[in-house]
């Protein structure tokens, strides 16, 4: 019997063998699934996160799956602790990075008289500023690499206007415009760009803000009641369409932004 095209690597499009990504929030909810899903296709990764029990944590977990990881702490929000992490991603894979995941964020959900200036630039500078920043710093690897593959983890928050989540929404516009631009100008360097925007997706993020923030509950069942799949988002759910425009068969897609919400926003 024949080998199907997913049944083995020979089919290099559809194969990640030899080739690196970084993801920034990789130890919990989808940073965690987009890593493992980048090992399994055969990428070797490196995640950023707060927390070194984590990485720790995280990265015994997949040692014992096999799959080639690695971790160092960074707090996006901090210039210098975004460009320490690209030094170490530098050496860690000899100058030559083909995947930069932006997945990294914070969520704090309010109606819009509540948010308060230090909000906003929380929000802003960790969700839309580092990832820019990250982007730049990223570029001269991407480009070495002969092939680089940016994704931005957004929102459906980012085309459809939602309660509770006016600057968290503002934040993804951003990176959804944003995408546009590099999927344009470093289209000549052979770097690619493209958002995947999520519905909700059961994650501990969510689940402590439908818990602590009075009205997101009913907000988030509201939206999966007019959601045609019928049901939230699990991570899995995102990983796969990551993963998959990160493989060379996506290789014409850039500067897309491919909302991944059961259907809500149709």
């Amino acid at each position: 019997m024949a080998e199907t095209k997913l049944s083995s690597f020979k089919d290099q499009r559809w194969s990640l063998q030899g080739m690196t990504a970084l993801v920034t929030g990789g130890t919990r909810g989808l940073g965690y699934a987009i890593v493992e899903e980048l090992a399994e296709f055969g990428a070797s990764v490196h995640i950023c996160a707060r927390n070194q029990d984590d990485i720790n944590k995280c990265l015994e977990e997949w040692k014992g799956k096999g799959f080639c990881v690695t971790g160092s702490t960074c707090d996006l929000l901090f210039r210098e602790q975004r460009e320490k992490l690209m030094e170490t991603v530098a050496s860690t894979f000899q100058g030559k990075l083909n995947i930069l995941v932006n997945n990294a964020g914070i969520f704090t959900p309010k109606p819009i008289m509540d948010y308060t200036d230090e909000d906003i630039a929380s929000t802003i500078g960790t969700n839309f500023v580092s990832s820019y920043h990250l982007c730049q710093l990223a570029h001269p690897l991407l480009k070495q690499s002969g092939y680089g593959s940016i994704v931005y983890i957004s929102s459906i928050s980012g085309l459809k206007a939602l309660p509770f989540v006016s600057v968290y929404a503002a934040s993804k516009g951003a990176m959804n415009q944003c995408t546009k631009n590099l999927a344009l100008e470093w289209a000549k360097d052979n770097i690619r760009a493209n958002v995947v925007a999520p519905g909700p997706v059961m994650t501990l993020l969510l689940e402590n803000a439908m818990k602590l923030v009075a009205g997101v509950d009913n907000a988030i069942k509201d939206i999966v009641s007019q959601t045609p799949g019928g049901r939230i988002g699990e991570p899995k759910d995102i990983s796969g369409l990551v993963a998959f425009l990160c493989l060379p068969a996506a290789s014409h897609i850039t500067g897309q932004i491919i909302a991944a919400d059961g259907g809500f926003t149709i």
